[in-house]
């Protein structure tokens, strides 16, 4: 928990209070239902939840923004970043019933109020969003492909509508056809542990 904190210092107590349960939520649910390795579950604040912070690094969401994030699994990039902005709406979805049901259980125990879980392929979801937002899916341009349709036009924020996606690793080949418009981050510049110095965001306006 200290890690979000020194990170992200002006949390409310009612945010502090939704990180720091993060972690008895989850090391009971993934006894369970696996939606983290359990070798790295006494990693989650560091290499999941500050992980999905890193997206209000690029961003922050005004308030009323919709926001998709697609194979949420147990909930990452989108319940940590649901307690950090309560004003934006979040529609979390994935295709395996399991791992919405840690998802739904999670956000349930500490009373998140802008979030819907969803267990539901990409293909069949028809809403408009914002942003939609992802955390090592899929490759961008299957996302893409996946996900136009469901990207509003009208844009609220300073950043245009688009995908967000945190990604890792050698990432030249798969952003190639998006060259020119896309922007790719270095979570390094934000966060100093080792483990981000590989890390990534990937935004793509639309």
């Amino acid at each position: 928990m200290e890690i979000i904190l020194k990170y992200f210092p002006d949390l409310t107590d009612s945010q502090k209070k939704q990180f720091a349960a993060l972690y008895d939520l989850y090391l009971d649910w993934n006894a369970k239902i696996n939606v983290i390795s359990r070798k790295d579950i006494v990693n989650l604040y560091e290499r999941h939840v500050l992980h999905s912070l890193s997206i209000a690094e690029l961003i922050r969401f005004k308030p009323g923004t919709k926001v998709l994030d697609v194979g949420t699994g147990g909930g990452f990039p989108g319940i940590p970043l649901a307690i950090l902005f309560p004003d934006t709406a979040f529609t979390l979805i994935d295709a395996t019933g399991k791992k919405i049901k840690v998802g739904l259980e999670v956000a349930s125990a500490i009373g998140l109020n802008n979030t819907t879980l969803k267990h539901l392929r990409m293909q069949d979801e028809t809403a408009k969003f914002d942003f939609v937002v992802s955390r090592a899916v899929m490759p961008l341009d299957e996302l893409l492909k996946l996900t136009r349709k469901n990207i509003s036009t009208k844009h609220r924020n300073v950043l245009p509508n688009g995908l967000i996606c945190l990604k890792g690793g050698e990432l030249q080949h798969e952003i190639r056809p998006y060259k020119h418009t896309a922007e790719v981050c270095e979570i390094s510049d934000f966060f100093r542990e080792e483990y981000f110095k590989t890390k990534k965001i990937v935004y793509l306006p639309m």
